[in-house]
């Protein structure tokens, strides 16, 4: 792709077939494991064109080559293979509890060695990642969304060795580009924003480090932790219309935003697009969007937090995040949940419906709740 072209155009472009007469004009999925000998495929498990398009989409975007995984989390589990046994990792104190709990694990068998740190605390990390095999890093943080400085840390972690890690899930690589601040690997769970229709459950890596990309591709062809062609097709498709979802949600977020931060009821708004926001300055700086995620605590009042998920009707109330339709959930209600989070705190994930019929199906929650 050309290199002046912006994103919201590459997304629609990048890993087309070739233009040649009859071509299709876009790939479909091979459902094929067994391939003629005499090429480099070899077998359903070393590569698929469904793959292959999708890998050069999201690579084009993120400024690497990318990697597709069976899900998010088969994407983590081989990203933290890489530190050897023994290794120590440096992650979030908030970040998506499926990985949180994934380097618990490991570290309770003696795997690793995992330590938590604030990671919008810049001073803070960089002490923590001197002797550091990895530094794993969310930004904005699920579900506190906190903003890490991305430059600022990732050439802390590098200067020490460290292979400096980023999900990117929140973000997208429309808002952000981690590797272009100094990470060395963006992961993304594609199953969210990147697909976009709750239909597919997809994991991706992206990597400018021809070394790592290696690496992390034996891992899922060792290991297995394949997409099905359908799935990554069914990503790629959601993938074009990324730019158009986003536009509509992040500019629904900040609606939403401002008015829960004017609700009597709302003790605290975390949005990084809120002037007053912790991280709004470093996300202005380094992302070109502030996203279509947010938070909002109700006082401590837990049961009531509770009742307001179980009282819309629009709103979904559900635990993933980033299709087209308005997902929210309070996050402590999971056990595996990182027990600094309120018990009283929302998170919304915003789709793409009208905003004011969010935004009053929300207050009449909030009625019916009281």
């Amino acid at each position: 792709m050309a290199p002046d072209l912006d994103p919201s155009t590459v997304v629609v472009h990048a890993g087309r077939p070739e233009r040649v007469p009859n071509a299709p004009v876009g790939d479909s999925p091979v459902f094929s494991s067994t391939y003629v000998a005499g090429g480099d495929r070899g077998y359903g498990r070393f590569g698929n064109d469904a793959w292959t398009a999708f890998e050069e989409t999201l690579g084009a975007l993120e400024g690497g080559r990318g990697l597709t995984f069976a899900s998010g989390m088969a994407a983590a589990a081989a990203v933290c293979d890489l530190v050897p046994v023994g290794g120590r990792v440096v992650a979030p104190i908030h970040a998506y509890s499926g990985v949180l709990a994934l380097l618990d694990q490991q570290a309770a068998t003696g795997r690793l060695q995992v330590d938590r740190v604030d990671i919008a605390d810049t001073e803070a990390v960089s002490r923590a990642v001197v002797g550091a095999d990895m530094l794993w890093v969310e930004s904005p943080t699920n579900p506190a969304m906190e903003v890490a400085d991305l430059p600022a840390i990732s050439a802390a972690g590098r200067a020490t060795g460290a292979t400096v890690v980023v999900d990117n899930t929140f973000a997208t690589p429309l808002l952000q580009q981690p590797l272009a601040l100094g990470a060395d690997i963006v992961m993304h769970s594609a199953t969210k924003f990147i697909a976009g229709h709750s239909d597919v459950v997809l994991g991706a890596v992206v990597t400018a480090d021809d070394e790592l990309w290696s690496a992390l591709e034996l891992r899922r062809r060792s290991l297995g932790a394949i997409p099905g062609p359908m799935e990554t097709w069914l990503a790629l498709r959601g993938l074009r219309t990324l730019a158009l979802r986003l536009e509509r949600s992040q500019s629904t977020a900040a609606f939403l935003a401002q008015r829960l931060l004017a609700h009597p009821r709302v003790s605290r708004v975390r949005y990084p697009g809120l002037p007053d926001d912790a991280g709004h300055a470093r996300a202005a700086a380094q992302m070109s969007g502030f996203g279509a995620i947010l938070s909002f605590e109700v006082g401590g009042d837990a049961e009531f937090a509770q009742r307001i998920c179980e009282s819309t009707k629009l709103w979904l109330h559900a635990t993933s995040l980033g299709g087209v339709e308005s997902l929210l959930e309070r996050r402590r209600r999971w056990a595996i949940e990182v027990p600094t989070i309120p018990d009283d705190l929302i998170r919304l994930s915003v789709g793409i419906e009208h905003p004011d019929d969010l935004w009053a199906d929300l207050e009449q929650a909030f009625t019916s709740a009281s």
